[in-house]
């Protein structure tokens, strides 16, 4: 088995990736962030397809809304706990055919499965945490760009290098960490062993430079909350939560405070 895969799929194989975005609230923040943005650009009647759909979360959400979902999920314990929580709501298992939401198995950097501009919405909100080669890079954002109408919106989820580094290493780690994301010169490493790879804000933007696409918005989708949490003394009731949500909201586009957030979504209307 390719590396990568093997890697991706032994790592989702072990965790419970069905609650992620529920159990912690930079998890909760991340979510709603991520479907503020969707909302923004869905019109209705649209054709959604999700790339690295995980367990369904956002396809799930979309789907019951009324839009005609397309999740594509790469690791078989994900797909296999997406259909049952589709099959939850909806009374059926989605397979080959469904009114609302179609699940299959698939990698992001190759989607023959899908026609070509089939659909008005493309999200990869979890491929690119995981793609190194600079040519698996490439295929990814081409394919998700491929199966996307002219004039419609991708959105591409990544992580910044500086997060990783800030949330994970700042403790005996720290050398470790160094040297894992940054080279001597301290630009960004991107290696199959690394499990999940970030970027520099302006790197992962020029990802897209000679694509046809128009940037729209480079935005943060959880900013220090995951640093935050690990504080003995954190604390955030829904009250709190709430007000913290629509100050988020309100800067999460600033370009100052974009590396402090461990996701952060590149949108982009295709040309």
């Amino acid at each position: 088995m390719d590396e990568r895969l093997s890697i991706v799929k032994g790592f989702y194989t072990e965790i419970e990736e069905d609650t992620r975005l529920q159990r912690s609230r930079h998890g909760q923040l991340e979510y709603a962030t991520t479907m503020e943005y969707i909302h923004r650009f869905l019109k209705p009647g649209d054709r959604i397809a999700e790339l690295g759909a995980g367990t369904g979360r956002y396809s799930i959400a979309l789907a019951k809304e009324g839009y005609d979902v397309t999740a594509v999920e790469l690791v078989e314990k994900n797909l296999e706990v997406l259909r049952k929580n589709a099959e939850a709501l909806f009374g059926k298992t989605p397979a080959a055919e469904g009114p609302q939401l179609q699940a299959l198995q698939g990698d992001a950097t190759d989607l023959a499965a899908l026609p070509d501009e089939s659909f008005d919405m493309t999200l990869s909100l979890g491929p690119m945490y995981h793609l190194y080669d600079p040519a698996d890079v490439r295929k990814a954002i081409r394919e998700a760009l491929r199966v996307t109408k002219k004039g419609g919106v991708v959105i591409t989820a990544f992580l910044s290098v500086y997060a990783i580094l800030f949330d994970n290493y700042l403790k005996e780690t720290l050398h470790d960490g160094m040297e894992e994301n940054f080279d001597e010169q301290y630009r960004t490493r991107h290696y199959a062993e690394q499990l999940f790879t970030g970027y520099d804000i302006t790197e992962f933007e020029e990802l897209f430079r000679n694509e046809p696409v128009e940037h729209l918005t480079t935005a943060a989708a959880d900013t220090v909350l995951e640093l935050a949490e690990d504080r003995t003394d954190f604390s955030m009731n829904d009250e709190a939560f709430s007000e913290f949500l629509r100050y988020h909201l309100a800067t999460c586009e600033k370009r100052e405070l974009l590396g402090a957030s461990s996701h952060l979504l590149y949108i982009c209307r295709k040309k």
